[in-house]
């Protein structure tokens, strides 16, 4: 049988692609940099082409062949970990290492209260998190660096499986000494004249949170775009405008006294459906079922569903 790459050799070339610096791959690697190099020095060897080309010390560059090949390696590695997957879950449920990334807008309010039961329930189970926006974990998820993933729909998941596990509307935040403060509810169409403080762009709640209350997408009364609800209260703490804040998040996010206060909002429908997606095919389909039972019973504790 001929020689093939190792998937240690095909880990450092993936990341090196992913870095493009030796220095930077080898520390994810966990490895030295000298090593790493030998590493992808032998691979190149084994396959008789130039998959790097190393301009500077700091600088390299993906050969074309380089970049096919990186491709390649990426389902291989996915499948090594899919195979390795597949025997864990024979093993025992929701057990080994499982990567789970969330949305920033879900993460910080529903994980603390879904990660002790899975400690107790799962204590075999070793969760590594990640949290970016949706574009972002999708496309980890692709590539196999994350093994499901937390986010909201409405939103192209690309042909991943997905399970539903809650729903949630959005309510507005305002100054305790806005007007609109004095009403108990407030109609969207009391909104379009208001300047609205909403997430930037990329952020899947800040069109969730406009489509449910039928405001157009069109900047002209957005006021300022934020990369956290965190910011967001605070801006409107500070008296500059608006939000619309996902209801899980007002426990946290607004405290008592600090001069926001929340009010429903009229004929608001549901802005996001909260779901659990993996790859089609993925070995630990059954795993990834329990863990949503996990995540939609701590969403049913936070007592958030759209009544």
């Amino acid at each position: 049988m001929r020689a093939l790459p190792t998937p240690r050799q095909l880990l450092y070339l993936v990341t090196v692609a992913e870095t493009l610096h030796f220095g930077q791959a080898a520390e994810r690697c966990h490895v030295t940099q000298s090593t790493l190099s030998a590493g992808i020095r032998e691979l190149e060897s084994l396959l008789g082409v130039t998959l790097i080309e190393r301009q500077t010390r700091r600088r390299v560059v993906m050969t074309p062949v380089g970049e096919e090949i990186v491709a390649r390696a990426t389902r291989v590695l996915a499948d090594t970990e899919a195979l390795v997957d597949a025997a864990a879950a024979r093993a025992a449920p929701l057990s080994g290492l499982l990567r789970l990334g969330v949305i920033p807008t879900i993460g910080p309010y529903l994980m603390p209260g879904v990660l002790p039961g899975l400690r107790r329930d799962y204590p075999d189970l070793r969760l590594y998190l990640r949290e970016d926006l949706t574009d972002a974990l999708l496309e980890a998820l692709a590539t196999g660096r994350l093994d499901a993933i937390v986010v909201a729909t409405p939103f192209d998941l690309r042909g991943m499986i997905s399970t539903p596990f809650g729903e949630e509307d959005v309510v507005l935040a305002l100054p305790a000494d806005h007007p609109l403060a004095e009403q108990d509810r407030v109609h969207e169409s009391d909104l379009t004249d208001q300047p609205l403080l909403m997430l930037e762009d990329g952020h899947c709640l800040r069109d969730h949170a406009l489509a449910a209350c039928h405001l157009s997408r069109s900047r002209s009364n957005e006021a300022f775009q934020a990369t956290s609800l965190v910011m967001l209260t605070q801006m409107v703490a500070a008296g500059l405008g608006l939000t619309l804040l996902p209801r899980m998040a007002v426990a946290r996010e607004v405290l008592p006294e600090g001069g926001v206060v929340i009010r429903e909002l009229d004929a608001t429908g549901t802005a996001r459906t909260l779901v659990l997606a993996w790859r089609p095919g993925a070995a630990r389909e059954s795993d990834f079922r329990l863990l949503a039972r996990a995540l939609q019973a701590g969403h049913e504790r936070l007592g958030v569903a759209p009544g």
